[in-house]
């Protein structure tokens, strides 16, 4: 593998300052609105020769590219990452500022640090440096950074694709961790459903039991509740994945994540609906999902699919899987291993459009909202993780 050495200990504090700099840049989604990271990211760029170009369906969420040419034909590599974040949550349950990053004991502390703002900044400044160095790789990589990730919402890398479909590539590293380091190969798809129930309006102290709409949907709630230990059998081809399953890896999750029904305290009542949030691991589809839905609720619950995607996963031998990998030990000394990684992120975009891609990222394990952090230490691994696995993968290095 060709060895990169172009990130020094005098890069650091740049790096870290504009993971510092993303950090202060709010973009809580909802609403979503990205141009102040945005405009970090392209400052930085144009010191270093870059000026990145955008594609926005809306004028407050900004995506940027920008695409570096190496010394002759070759593949086609995407960087790819996202710049909105969560929501805050309650802001007295913060230990640090929220909007502000904290830089403590080795960590960055602010909302959106380890989702993923540090990702964001070690692949831009992975992608600074291989435009310095554009001999020692062929063919292209380009930067995507995109909007509207952390809702599913369709002003993302779905209408970045549609607008640029030459941004499908051949292949994509997703700064999405999975968490301790690990390779992100397979995701949960994502279902979310509507459940809805009527039924005759009434006085508050004539109802039987099981009368009323909320208690119809509640025990259709319920039933889908105990779902969440139930277990996958991995596909074949995911054999290595499975054996680093851990609890959650091929568990379906089912969240009642929203509930409103009735009109007033003594009435019957005759409307509820709730959404629930699945992630189906690979082994499940989500129409095995929906048939089990609509078979709990049966006449009484109507269901509707609000979206839905099925789970995907790029095989663990995969030349980009393999890159990754190898960089990964050549910078830290030790294996990172395939997983599935729990949340849902923009590397199933591109699976499903037939493009292998792998998550890796400085991202914490389930680290996202209350306190929120990124080791820095990763994060500056990470940025020659990026470069030295993208030069390999491009030249046909991989393994």
């Amino acid at each position: 593998m060709t060895e990169f050495t172009w990130i020094s200990t005098a890069d650091r504090e740049e790096i870290l300052s504009l993971c510092c700099d993303l950090v202060d840049a709010r973009s809580e989604n909802p609403p979503g609105d990205c141009r102040a990271p945005a405009e970090r990211i392209r400052r930085y760029l144009r010191s270093y020769g870059i000026a990145p170009s955008t594609v926005a369906r809306a004028p407050e969420k900004p995506e940027l590219v920008a695409t570096l040419e190496g010394r002759d034909k070759g593949p086609h590599l995407i960087l790819n990452g996202h710049l909105d974040t969560v929501g805050p949550g309650d802001e007295r349950d913060w230990s640090v500022p929220v909007f502000k990053a904290t830089r403590r004991e080795g960590r960055i502390y602010g909302l959106g640090a380890g989702n993923m703002k540090g990702a964001v900044a070690a692949l831009t400044a992975a992608f600074a440096r291989l435009s310095q160095h554009r001999a020692a790789f062929r063919g292209r990589v380009s930067l995507a950074l995109v909007a509207d990730e952390t809702v599913f919402g369709p002003d993302g890398a779905g209408y970045l694709l549609e607008e640029r479909p030459d941004l499908l590539g051949d292949g994509v590293i997703c700064g999405e961790g999975p968490g301790a380091m690990a390779l992100g190969v397979a995701e949960k798809g994502v279902l979310w459903l509507e459940l809805s129930c009527r039924v005759p309006s009434g006085q508050g102290m004539l109802p039987v039991a099981g009368a009323s709409a909320i208690a119809r949907l509640s025990r259709v709630i319920a039933e889908i509740d105990r779902w969440n230990d139930e277990q996958a059998s991995p596909p074949a081809g995911l054999a290595a994945v499975a054996a680093n399953a851990g609890e959650h890896g091929l568990r379906l999750s089912a969240n009642a994540g929203t509930i409103r029904g009735g009109r007033f305290v003594s009435q019957k009542a005759e409307q509820a609906v709730a959404e629930i949030d699945f992630r189906v691991p690979p082994g499940l589809t989500i129409d095995d999902i929906e048939r089990r839905v609509r078979a709990a609720c049966g006449e009484a619950v109507a269901v509707r699919r609000i979206k839905g995607w099925d789970p995907n996963w790029t095989a663990p031998a995969d030349p980009i899987v393999q890159a990754v990998g190898a960089a990964a030990l050549a910078v830290r000394g030790r294996v990172s291993p395939p997983v599935v990684r729990l949340p849902a992120s923009d590397a199933s975009r591109w699976r499903a459009r037939g493009v292998a891609a792998v998550c890796f990222g400085p991202q914490p394990l389930l680290a996202s909202g209350v306190d929120d952090y990124v080791e820095e230490q990763d994060v500056i691994d990470c940025a020659a993780i990026y470069a030295q696995a993208a030069v390999a993968w491009l030249n046909g290095q991989a393994g």
